[in-house]
């Protein structure tokens, strides 16, 4: 899961950025309106944690921006300012909850994966698709109800693909989502190919229900056996 924190105070965004990486997320931060809009204009995150006032600019505009996109909805929206206006419009714009600071890392986290289950899962802690579980929760991948072992990036693909079940997914786009957007510094995709042919080679030899589909020279679709 791919979670944008947008927060200028830097004590606080290093603070919430470790919390999640224990969390296993791959978390990516915003310091100001320019750089943000510029994460949200390129890329796509499951959640992002929008702070109001910001350096160069508001976050609902930010919001509105997303809005217009289609992906207001995975926002939750934490700001010092205790304003009904502010929570109103907010949510009017489409974000998914308001979180007043200060707040307990907990109940951000709580909130977190209540968003992340309405938005990805229907409100579940899993995703099933034939004999294959995957618990988002827990991390692990259950197939015929037997346990499967899985490093954190083969989990990140599996969730991906999974969560974009017959659509095709490309090099780059699945690079971006479980490597982050610093995978603009890399020279080729050759690891991606070594991680996905490791898990295939597990969803197989586990008689998995579903395969991954290899599409030459674009990228990969998982689809139903």
């Amino acid at each position: 899961m791919k979670i944008l924190i947008i927060e200028d105070e830097g004590d606080l965004r290093e603070t919430i950025k470790e919390s999640l990486l224990k969390e296993k997320y791959i978390v990516e931060t915003a310091a100001d309106f320019t750089s943000a809009f510029e994460k949200i204009s390129i890329y796509d995150y499951d959640c992002i944690l929008l702070d109001i006032m910001l350096p160069n600019g508001n976050g609902l505009d930010l919001l509105e921006e997303l809005k217009k996109n289609g992906k207001s909805e995975n926002v939750i929206i934490i700001s010092a300012k205790n304003s009904l206006d502010d929570k109103v419009k907010g949510l009017a714009l489409g974000a998914d909850d308001y979180l007043t600071k200060p707040f307990h890392l907990a109940e951000l986290n709580a909130r977190i994966n209540a968003v992340l289950r309405r938005k990805n899962f229907k409100g579940k802690d899993c995703i099933e698709v034939e004999n294959v579980v995957l618990d988002i929760q827990e991390r692990t991948l259950t197939i015929d109800n037997r346990n499967i072992h899985l490093n954190k990036k083969e989990f990140d693909i599996l969730n991906y693909f999974l969560s974009n079940k017959n659509r095709l997914i490309t090099k780059t786009a699945l690079a971006e989502y479980v490597w982050g957007d610093h995978i603009d510094q890399a020279d080729n995709f050759d690891f991606i190919y070594y991680q996905i042919k490791n898990l295939r080679k597990k969803l197989e030899e586990s008689n998995a229900q579903i395969i991954i589909e290899m599409i030459y020279g674009i990228g990969y679709k998982l689809t139903e056996k």
